[in-house]
């Protein structure tokens, strides 16, 4: 029998494609779920149980959590990085970590075949794909849903026909859940008018009055919650069970997908966006308006690669490089008050504020210069424009 790796999350695609490869295409096939923050024990414990059920020969949790902050979360904080402006890369940042864990499983066990349960339609093919390709060109890439084109009324139908239960509304919504956010699709997200009903996401609204809190940020990255210190992953975790609560963080994302057509996915992310947003605010305090402008530049092309599956560039190394060192002076208190489906940033504390009020306020006072000393800076600095006016009018 072939030794085969299945990416194996528990839903739909990946538990016909764990069944059809065993007792269909005679694969020796080994499960394995790489957790990036979707999964709880209990629920892992689940996932090994229906795996085996399905036919796998083995079923593998891997935790990268940490590898996943660590490897993308870390940079798309310090880069304040939104997808089209919207949406905080939830599950492609994902994708880049789970297949190097599975690259890096297969060849551990020496299999010859890795399978995953992409679709032809959409972005993670071409993600996991990639990374399969230039890791470990030597293993065959199986892709039975991509194949054979399969609807997802087929998988159930075929697992129904095998004395398996799936039901419709199990999977009438696909939905991919993480550290930086949980995506949601369904019938609505294939046009362009629906929107998602309010049950297809996984929080609902139950806290209604207002609440404050504090993010505290060191060199960029959150460091504590409410004044209570805690590791990155652990803080990014409390928050998002305080702010989802308030149903904060939902939208539906519209972008281009990698293969050439448009696309659109619903998420929740409330850690994630309030995370991003209190940075960016505290960023605006303590660094220069060039490199902010730089900043935007360089860390919209990190998210778009990203996106697209390509971590492997070593463009991304240098663009890693580039962000860390922004975040030098990234350090302070942000002040955020949480409300049902949105959030309010108050303000900020840092010692690193370059809105220090000993040089001036805005609008109020200068104290580091002089009326005629203003007055020759606005001259010179009006010379290209008159020169330029002048030369016109001729």
């Amino acid at each position: 029998m072939k030794k085969l790796v299945l990416a194996y999350s528990g839903g739909l695609d990946t538990s016909y494609c764990a069944h059809m490869l065993s007792h269909k295409e005679g694969y020796e096939v080994h499960a394995v779920t790489v957790n990036t923050g979707g999964f709880d024990k209990e629920q892992l414990a689940g996932i090994e149980e229906r795996a085996l059920e399905l036919g796998a020969s083995t079923y593998t949790a891997i935790d990268a959590v940490q590898s996943f902050y660590d490897r993308v979360v870390k940079y798309l904080i310090f880069g304040n990085v939104l997808r089209n402006n919207t949406y905080p890369l939830s599950v492609s940042a994902e994708r880049i970590v789970q297949a190097l864990e599975i690259v890096e499983y297969a060849r551990g066990v020496g299999a010859t075949h890795i399978a995953h349960g992409s679709t032809g339609a959409g972005n993670d093919q071409v993600r996991f794909d990639l990374i399969f390709q230039v890791i470990a060109p030597e293993i065959e890439i199986i892709t039975p849903i991509r194949d054979q084109q399969l609807s997802r009324e087929a998988e159930i139908a075929y697992l129904q026909e095998n004395g398996i239960t799936y039901s419709w509304e199990k999977a009438k919504y696909s939905i991919n859940q993480g550290l930086w956010g949980t995506s949601v699709g369904g019938v609505e997200t294939l046009g362009s008018r629906e929107a998602l009903p309010e049950a297809a996401y996984p929080s609902q609204l139950s806290e209604t009055q207002p609440r404050n809190i504090s993010l505290t940020f060191e060199k960029g990255e959150l460091t504590a919650v409410d004044g209570k210190p805690g590791t990155p992953v652990e803080n990014i975790r409390l928050l998002e069970s305080i702010a989802s609560a308030y149903a904060i963080g939902r939208d539906i994302h519209v972008g281009d997908t990698i293969i050439g057509i448009k696309g659109r996915v619903g998420f929740e992310a409330a850690s994630a966006l309030i995370t991003i947003k209190a940075h960016h605010l505290l960023e605006k305090h303590t660094l220069s308006k060039w490199q902010q402008f730089q900043k935007e530049q360089l860390a919209n092309f990190y998210g778009m690669l990203l996106h697209e599956g390509q971590y492997l560039d070593e463009v991304m190394r240098n663009l890693e490089v580039f962000l860390a060192d922004t975040q030098r002076h990234v350090s302070g208190e942000v002040f955020v008050t949480l409300h049902p489906y949105r959030f309010e940033l108050r303000g900020i504390e840092s010692d690193n504020d370059l809105m220090n009020a000993s040089f001036g306020s805005y609008g109020e006072m200068n104290k580091g210069w002089t009326a005629a000393e203003a007055k020759g800076f606005i001259k010179i600095l009006s010379n290209p424009g008159k020169i330029a006016r002048k030369i016109q009018e001729k």
